[in-house]
Formats: C-alpha cells, structure tokens, sequence
C-alpha cells in the first residue's frame, strides 16, 4: 500500500500548473516602460515590450537595445540603427 497526501484542491484544473518563463514579471502582457541611460523603470507589469521597428514581442529579460530620447525599444541593433539612420541615407 503506497502512502498518498491527500492536499486540498488536487484534483482541480491547474493544480499542479507550473510557472514558465513569462510569469516571472507579474502579468503575461504587454508592459509600459520609462527607458533611462543603462537601465529601465516599469510604469505597468508585464512581461514582454514590443519593437518600435518591427513590431516583434521582447520578453523583458531579453531587453538590451532601446532609445532614452524615443523612449522605443528595439528587438536588435540593426532594428536600432535602421530607426536612427535618416530616411534618404543609402544602406
């Protein structure tokens, strides 16, 4: 006979639901930053912003390129330059 630990609720939808990488920041949306020099403050709980340039999802944890002047976040730093090259300069 196997000893089992009978705890309330087992049994329900979601008992045994494990956190993933994208509920560590609270919420499971879009978040609301302020971008500052080499770091950024959160304005509203979320776990993921969006490119400014290619409109991609970036969890918050892979955040590294952004504009304190724009205040935009970039997915990469050719998302960067292609945002701060003017319009008429060749590639």
């Amino acid at each position: 006979m196997r000893w089992r630990l009978e705890l309330p609720g087992r049994g329900r939808p979601g008992y045994g639901r494990r956190m993933n990488r994208m509920e560590r920041h609270g919420r499971g949306g879009l978040a609301r930053l302020r971008y500052l020099d080499g770091d950024f403050q959160v304005l509203t709980p979320g776990s993921f912003v969006r490119c400014a340039v290619t409109g991609a999802d970036i969890p918050l944890d892979e955040l590294k390129y952004w504009s304190v002047e724009r205040q935009e976040a970039y997915v990469d730093a050719a998302a960067s330059l292609s945002r701060h090259r003017p319009a008429n300069t060749p590639t």
